[in-house]
């Protein structure tokens, strides 16, 4: 347990790094739409789409490799990344309900709580 925590924060960490080092370049920071934010998105979303076929493919990985990367890495660049790799898996197995309530909740009370959290440190 104690290995796996330490393989997902190096993963956590370096993808983190990563993050914060990508959202600086001047190309990703050009007017208002949220450029950086997206690319590192839908980067994560590519990251941990090869990560995970590869995990599951015939030769398999390391589940160590796997804690560092898909969770850890991936984790810390963007949690968009794993939200995406769950939608993806609930329209795989055609979960319809499932995947129209969980992408639903995590949009709108994502953004109602980031409202209510901003709202709480104003007042």
């Amino acid at each position: 347990m104690l290995s796996n925590c330490i393989f997902v924060g190096l993963g956590g960490g370096a993808g983190a790094i990563c993050r914060y080092l990508m959202g600086m370049l001047p190309i990703l920071q050009r007017g208002a739409f949220p450029l950086a934010t997206l690319t590192i998105n839908l980067l994560g979303s590519f990251l941990i789409g090869l990560i995970a076929q590869r995990a599951n493919g015939p030769s398999g990985m390391d589940p160590n490799l796997v804690l560092l990367l898909k969770v850890g890495f991936c984790g810390g660049f963007t949690t968009y990344s794993s939200f995406a790799d769950d939608i993806y898996l609930l329209l795989q197995n055609r979960h319809w309900v499932t995947l129209v309530l969980y992408a639903g909740l995590t949009l709108v009370l994502g953004v109602a709580l980031v409202w209510a959290g901003r709202t709480v440190v104003k007042a």
